[in-house]
């Protein structure tokens, strides 16, 4: 991102938290890209954003969209951020916290995600063992479903 390479002793400090912000909504919009799904069971694109945060009340342009994405900095009016947040169902206090946890339909999907994960993992391991005693699966089962 654009803080990179300077320092924030670089920058006058309106700038530099001006680019965290714009970094921080970035990292937060694509974790939610990446976990939430629309209403249709597919990942968001932009034409559902835009409808929604137009159901929100706010025309977030392809533009405006990418910019924000991206983690460019701008000015983001508190509309935007609303509509942003109504769209994928999140406080929109969400957006702008640099940490703070999760909203807890974000923690669910997530879990759902690693659930998903460690079960295909299982079903690789078994198909490529191939016949496997059953205490020996258990074991590798086990050691899947611990946690990191």
């Amino acid at each position: 991102m654009e803080l990179d390479h300077l320092s924030d002793f670089d920058l006058p400090p309106e700038r530099a938290a001006g680019i965290r912000r714009a970094e921080t909504l970035a990292r937060k919009i694509n974790l939610l890209l990446d976990v939430i799904m629309s209403d249709s069971g597919k990942p968001f694109d932009y034409p559902a954003i835009r409808d929604g945060a137009q159901k929100a009340g706010y025309y977030l342009s392809r533009t405006r969209w990418s910019l924000l994405k991206a983690g460019k900095e701008q000015v983001v009016p508190d509309e935007a951020l609303r509509a942003i947040a109504s769209v994928f169902d999140v406080d929109p206090e969400y957006l702008l916290q640099d940490g703070g946890k999760l909203p807890e339909r974000v923690e669910a999907e997530l879990e759902l995600l690693r659930s998903m994960r460690r079960a295909e993992v299982r079903n690789f391991a078994a198909r490529a063992l191939g016949p496997v005693d059953p205490e020996a699966l258990k074991a590798i089962t086990k050691i899947l479903d611990e946690e990191t």
